[in-house]
């Protein structure tokens, strides 16, 4: 199972996430604030960061954006209100995921075998290595360079650019594209998709106002290409 570095600031959250977690065999270190939840990283070394938006001190958005300085870790946030502003903000900074609070914890435990699945699935059948323009994408070693020069990818993102560029001039809305990429319906719930693609425009595209990879087709969704 995995290793879940769990901050959550509410003691009762964040020990129910810690034992449901633990019973169902994740190795899971939890701390309290932002602060305690990044001294620990670097020493238990997670797989998966599980992290409460509202936090004392440095909030939730904050430490993503630390985060996301040094390392292309999962995180899933976990919120009060699925309406948020403060949600959009946070998978803006680099979220992979959100929960909305309180959840059960065979809910959490799917979103995070979802976000850490392997992503054989879109490489099946098609050239290891891939190149479009000045993007090269290798499926087999999931890795992305432009230019030569090895982009680093958010979990979400890879996945999205992934099975996008599988399908080149193919269009694909918002709702296929999160039942794919994020192996749920979430009712709907676009901020996900748009606010993956925005931070994937600004890794791979020259000009994110008029994108040459990722285009957006108003009122249908998003595909890649044409070059």
């Amino acid at each position: 199972m995995s290793r879940v570095l769990l901050i959550e600031d509410d003691p009762s959250v964040r020990e129910g996430v810690e034992l449901g977690l633990r019973r169902r065999g994740h190795e899971v270190r939890a701390a309290a604030t932002g602060e305690a939840g990044l001294a620990a990283m670097a020493e238990f070394r997670p797989d998966l960061l599980l992290l409460d938006l509202m936090l004392p001190g440095m909030n939730g958005v904050q430490v993503c954006r630390r985060v996301r300085e040094r390392s292309q870790l999962p995180i899933i946030m976990l919120t009060a209100r699925g309406d948020d502003f403060d949600v959009v903000i946070g998978l803006e900074a680099g979220a992979d995921d959100y929960i909305v609070k309180p959840a059960r914890t065979e809910v959490i435990e799917a979103r995070i075998r979802a976000v850490l699945r392997r992503l054989d699935d879109d490489g099946q059948d098609r050239a290891a290595v891939e190149v479009h323009g000045e993007l090269t994408i290798d499926r087999g070693g999931l890795t992305v360079a432009k230019a030569g020069r090895p982009l680093a990818l958010a979990p979400s993102e890879l996945k999205l650019l992934l099975h996008l560029s599988a399908a080149p001039e193919q269009v694909f809305s918002r709702q296929q594209l999160l039942e794919h990429v994020w192996d749920h319906s979430y009712h709907g719930d676009a901020r996900l998709v748009d606010a993956c693609v925005a931070r994937l425009r600004g890794k791979i595209e020259d000009q994110v106002g008029s994108p040459r990879y990722v285009q957006t087709l108003r009122g249908f969704g998003y595909r890649f290409g044409p070059l």
